[in-house]
């Protein structure tokens, strides 16, 4: 994992660096504003999602790509759902623009004459028999709009040229489209500006403070816009740095109260997993609390490695559990206390509960649990043959004893019904019934009527023999699990959350396993806006960016009180050993009227080092 751009450089280099940076950034600008172009070609917003393999093909195309099936199986996968504006900026900057060399490097192969033509019966047999194959309907399509003379032959450097015209064309008229838009929301909100963020006055390290920056207007004050003042003076940007300082022991918070082997305790596993489209799933559980009681609370990753001197991948990852009131409305849900205190990797709340049902909704910011980008050189094998009999590999065997770990919630070495059902829903998206449970526990080992470790390896040969030995479905169930094909658990970071009671009997049941989604969002909304710095830009009071910090995470949230929507330009280039759960240094999100919205967090790429936060937000118009 690299760390963004450092800060600091030496006085006689400043000057070629600040022109190279600012050519980089021009050139990210024309990217994003590229891309943006492409999207909204297709889409009546950037906020709007890629829904359909369909809608992703077209919009790749708008890009001036030329997907193939193999390259759509790649982002569209059958687990996907939707694809968002990032994750379309993200394909693109894998995915290179067609270019014409190469398509006439390619037709140059296919014609044997080498005299600049090819014959439609040479086009029939190669583009129906070979590579992704054609139709002959597709092939003709091509043969009616290249053939300009009418003479069954295909003038390919004169196809390419078109062909590229056509493309240059197309994004030509987005970004004029774009850039009309653009102006008709200048004529209405004013110049560009820029927004960034700027520490707490009570932050221990410097600071660069700017007039610019104004609080958040009092109520009662004129009516909230974005058009800014024209009888102020602006700055393209405005410029404020975090310095964080280094973790360490001394400034770790959490402790257990002395006589904790006393209280009431209840525990379970849970499971973050990465899906597709980039959102997080994760077991959700319910506390039952039979009277008003002092609690702790805690969530640290969960370790599976059974070396003491190597530790699993996921360690790492933060966490943290939110504790909301029970409500029949979701939007009704009361945030009543989150984990802020911390010991090492684990993540702990002390207080006081009411008795009460609680929803307990556990939390990773995905700044360290990412989509892994490393190839994997060496497919491990699933089965093999012994004396003709279909076997599971010893690798096999050992990561679904992992996988058994992970889904065996109460760690009583069983799977219930309900384990097993949650672990059906994440690797198949379908429940378990009754009957198909019935007949799991006739057809392989069980005890006391659940599943064992031996019934479930059972079951995994069961299904490589019902293939005839092909590893394909056993590869889903794998990678939904969060392994790579070096069956490497990396898309996925097993926890323990430990809740203990002072003076009542207590429940924890896992209820759920699905994407935090809005409900989350809202939460860390919610927290943020309460306890965070809120700015806004001289004239842009309508735009509040809120600032919220603690010795290993900040998030920003924006919020958007005009009328219209609003398209920010995320840059964190100059911060310096940091991560953010974006992925990117530099981004770009739309704001609908009247919402807030988690910008992105941000945490320490070393925690042993110190780091630095900087981040400017700019209104893109």
């Amino acid at each position: 994992m690299s760390n963004w751009q450092e800060l600091g450089t030496p006085a006689t280099t400043k000057s070629a660096q600040s022109e190279a940076g600012q050519s980089q950034y021009n050139k990210e600008e024309s990217f994003y504003r590229n891309c943006r172009a492409s999207y909204l070609a297709v889409f009546g917003t950037s906020l709007e999602n890629i829904t359909s393999k369909d809608q992703l093909c077209l919009a790749l195309q708008q890009a001036g790509r030329n997907p193939s099936r193999m390259m759509l199986g790649k982002y569209w996968t059958p687990y996907t759902k939707k694809l968002n504006f990032d994750d379309f900026c993200e394909i693109l900057k894998k995915e290179k623009p067609t270019d014409k060399n190469e398509l006439i490097k390619a037709f140059r192969k296919i014609d044997l004459n080498n005299d600049g033509y090819i014959s439609q019966e040479e086009l029939y047999k190669v583009l129906t028999t070979k590579g992704e194959k054609m139709t002959c309907e597709e092939v003709q399509m091509i043969m009616d709009e290249a053939d300009v003379n009418n003479d069954g032959k295909l003038h390919y450097n004169e196809f390419c040229r078109l062909f590229m015209m056509t493309i240059e064309t197309s994004q030509k008229n987005a970004v004029g489209r774009l850039d009309a838009d653009a102006k008709m929301k200048q004529q209405q909100f004013g110049s560009l500006t820029s927004l960034e963020w700027s520490p707490p006055t009570k932050s221990r390290l410097g600071v660069s403070q700017h007039s610019e920056i104004e609080t958040i207007p009092r109520k009662g004050d004129a009516k909230l816009s974005i058009r800014p003042s024209t009888s102020r003076s602006h700055k393209t940007s405005v410029s404020s740095t975090f310095e964080m300082g280094a973790t360490t022991t001394k400034s770790l918070k959490l402790s257990e109260p002395k006589m904790i082997k006393n209280w009431q305790h209840a525990w379970s596993k849970g499971c973050f997993f990465l899906d597709d489209d980039g959102g997080i799933v994760s077991h959700q559980y319910k506390l039952e609390l039979q009277q008003t009681t002092n609690i702790l609370l805690t969530i640290r990753p969960l370790n599976l490695s059974q070396n003491e001197e190597k530790l699993s991948p996921w360690m790492n990852v933060d966490t943290a559990l939110y504790v909301l009131k029970d409500g029949d409305d979701s939007e009704a849900l009361e945030v009543v206390c989150a984990t802020e205190l911390r010991e090492k990797e684990r993540f702990g709340w002390k207080g006081e509960l009411r008795s009460g049902v609680y929803h307990v909704i556990p939390f990773t910011s995905g700044c360290k649990l990412k989509k892994q980008r490393k190839s994997v050189i060496h497919e491990a094998k699933l089965v093999h043959r012994e004396n003709g009999d279909l076997m599971l590999t010893k690798e096999f065997r050992v990561a679904l004893s992992d996988v058994f770990e992970v889904i065996d919630l109460d760690g009583n070495g069983l799977l219930s019904f309900e384990e097993y059902n949650l672990f059906e829903l994440r690797t198949s998206g379908e429940k378990c019934d009754r009957e198909a449970w019935a007949m799991c526990r006739e057809t392989f080992d069980t005890k006391k009527n659940q599943l064992t470790r031996q019934g479930f390896m059972e079951l995994n040969l069961m299904e490589a023999n019902d293939r005839g030995g092909d590893p394909g479905d056993l590869w889903v169930t794998l990678e939904s699990m969060g392994y790579n094909r070096a069956l490497e658990m990396q898309e996925a970071c097993p926890f323990m959350v430990d809740i203990y009671a002072e003076n009542s009997k207590l429940k924890l049941t896992p209820i759920s396993l699905e994407v935090g989604g809005s409900l989350l969002n809202s939460i860390i909304c919610k927290i943020v806006t309460s306890k965070g710095e809120a700015k806004t830009i001289k004239g842009y009071n309508a735009i509040v960016i809120y600032n919220y910090k603690t010795e290993t995470l900040i998030t920003s949230v924006i919020e958007n009180k005009s009328e219209s929507n609003i398209i920010i330009h995320v840059n964190n280039e100059k911060s310096k050993n940091c991560v953010s759960s974006r992925g990117l240094s530099t981004f770009a999100m739309e704001l609908s009227p009247q919402t807030t919205t988690v910008c992105q967090h941000v945490m320490p790429v070393d925690e042993r080092r110190e780091w630095i936060y900087n981040c400017t937000e700019s209104i893109v118009t």
